[in-house]
């Protein structure tokens, strides 16, 4: 167990952490917090680098959907091609990174989505969102872990599963609503 002072943190709140776990991609504390209303609380904190999605969408207006194994759900999940931040990596770079990786397309045209907070009651996670166009197709660079199926779906179709349930990934529901509102915050080009 690991003690840490509100100095490492910097968050004016946080009066003492107690780590519990230190893994390759988490780290999980006890931090004693002094909340607004002036109670103190203790709550358990998982932190995670963050990550970026993307909502790549062809000129046919298809959007690409990852049907991915992951063992954390049960099984199999649609997914937007995403992934975890890398150290000094910026969140358009690891969406950039992770269209090619997982989808096998490179794009010309980038917007930004905003971002959300994946389970900001236990998890510090930020994931990052992001809107591709002008798609080029290029080998995928599938890691030997990934266990997936690449997938195009008419926006709109995919829109449709979202809102029916049959899309439960919250990063990828939250990406095809904005990609499908035209809410786009930013033109970007990683």
């Amino acid at each position: 167990m690991l003690r840490h002072t509100i100095a490492q943190y910097g968050s004016p709140y946080v009066n003492q952490i107690d780590t519990k776990f230190r893994g390759r991609v988490i780290t999980v504390n006890v931090e004693r917090v002094q909340l607004p209303n002036g109670e103190t609380a203790d709550y358990e904190i998982i932190h995670h680098p963050g990550g970026a999605a993307v909502v790549a969408i062809d000129a046919q207006g298809s959007v690409c959907l990852l049907r991915q194994y992951r063992p954390a759900a049960g099984g199999w999940v649609w997914e937007l091609p995403a992934g975890r931040l890398e150290p000094g990596e910026a969140p358009a770079q690891t969406a950039r990174r992770e269209l090619i990786e997982e989808a096998g397309c490179e794009a010309t045209e980038w917007g930004d989505l905003g971002h959300i907070l994946s389970s900001p009651g236990v998890f510090d996670e930020r994931i990052y969102l992001y809107q591709a166009r002008g798609l080029r197709h290029v080998p995928t660079r599938h890691e030997r872990y990934e266990v997936l199926e690449v997938h195009w779906v008419n926006l709109q179709e995919a829109i449709s599963r979202a809102l029916r349930g049959e899309i439960t990934d919250s990063k990828t529901v939250v990406g095809l609503l904005r990609a499908g509102a035209g809410t786009i915050l930013t033109a970007q080009n990683p």
